[in-house]
C-alpha cells in the first residue's frame, strides 16, 4: 500500500527546515480516508503508531458518519477534502503521504504540496478541524443552518483558512530561497483570482452554494489574496489568535446576516406588490 518517496532538492530543503523527522510515502491507491486494515500497514515503515481519538460530545447527533468513524477508535488517517498530499502525526514519525492521483499533477505543483504538508506539520497546527474546533463543533453546528455535510465542508475551510494564515508568509518567503516552490505557489492562487470577487453574488443568486463559496475563499487566505465580505472578517490577526472561537463566531454572525437581508429582500417585494 505504501512506499518511500524520494523528494526533490528543494522540497527536501523545506522538510529539513520544517519537519525533519517527517517520513514521505506514495500510496498505491487513491482513498478520502484509508481504510483501517490498510492504515495499519503504516506499522511496518514507522516506529509506533498513535491513533487518535476524541470525545463523541464533540459531535451534534447528524453528524456525518464519516466524521463520526474519525472521532472514534478506528485508526482513521485522511478525510473528505484533504487534497493529493495528506499529512499525520498518528505516526512516529510523523508521515506525509501522496495519493495515487498524485501521478496526474503537475511535478512543480505537487512538490509545492508536498513542501506545504512540511510547513503545516511544523506549525504544530491539529492535522484535521474536529479537534481545532473541538466541544465548539456544536456551536458551529448550531450557527450554520445548513446540511450535516454542508457544516462539514465550512469547517474544514475555516481550518484550512487558520492553517493558511500561519503558512502564507513561509511561502511568500520563497521567492529567492526556493523560487521553483514559490511560482507553483503563486501561480496556484492566481487561478483562484477570477472568481473571488463574483462569490457574494453567485451565492445570492443561488449559482454557488454557500459551503463551496466558503471554500473557495478560504482556501485563498494561504495566498494572500483579497477576499470579498463576509469572508475578508477570516483574513485577520483575530482570527489567527482567537482561532475555533472566532471562526464560531464569524459563522453565527454571516448566518444571521443572510437572514437579515433575506427578510429585507422579501418584504421589498411585499411592498412592491
Amino acid at each position: 500500500m505504501f512506499e518511500s518517496r524520494d523528494l526533490a532538492d528543494d522540497v527536501a530543503a523545506v522538510r529539513d527546515e520544517h519537519a525533519p523527522d517527517s517520513l514521505v510515502l506514495s500510496a498505491a491507491a487513491d482513498f478520502e480516508t484509508i481504510p483501517p486494515a490498510a492504515a495499519e500497514d503504516l506499522g511496518l515503515l514507522v516506529d509506533s503508531l498513535d491513533p487518535a481519538t476524541y470525545p463523541s460530545e464533540w459531535l451534534p447527533e447528524d453528524a456525518p458518519a464519516l466524521l463520526t468513524r474519525y472521532a472514534g477508535s478506528d485508526f482513521t488517517i485522511g478525510m473528505p477534502g484533504d487534497g493529493t498530499v495528506v499529512w499525520t502525526r498518528q505516526t512516529a514519525p510523523p508521515s506525509v503521504i501522496a495519493k495515487k492521483r498524485a501521478e496526474g499533477t503537475p511535478t512543480d505543483f505537487l512538490d509545492f504540496l508536498f513542501a506545504e504538508a512540511f510547513v503545516q506539520l511544523g506549525t504544530d497546527a491539529p492535522e484535521h478541524f474536529l479537534p481545532f474546533f473541538g466541544e465548539q463543533y456544536r456551536e458551529l453546528d448550531a450557527a450554520v443552518p445548513l446540511s450535516p455535510n454542508e457544516v462539514y465542508q465550512i469547517a474544514a475551510a475555516l481550518y484550512d483558512a487558520w492553517v493558511g494564515l500561519q503558512t502564507r508568509d513561509v511561502f511568500a518567503s520563497w521567492e529567492d530561497q526556493h523560487p521553483r516552490l514559490y511560482d507553483a505557489w503563486w501561480d496556484a492562487g492566481q487561478r483562484l483570482t477570477g472568481r473571488l470577487d463574483t462569490l457574494p453574488r453567485a451565492v445570492a443568486r443561488g449559482q454557488t452554494s454557500f459551503a463551496e463559496a466558503t471554500e473557495y475563499a478560504c482556501s485563498a487566505v494561504k495566498h494572500g489574496l483579497d477576499l470579498p465580505a463576509p469572508f475578508v472578517a477570516l483574513d485577520t490577526e483575530a482570527y489567527l489568535e482567537y482561532g475555533s472561537s472566532y471562526g464560531v463566531r464569524w459563522a453565527r454572525k454571516t448566518f444571521e446576516q443572510l437572514e437579515d437581508d433575506s427578510s429585507e429582500r422579501t418584504d421589498a417585494v411585499e411592498d412592491e406588490g
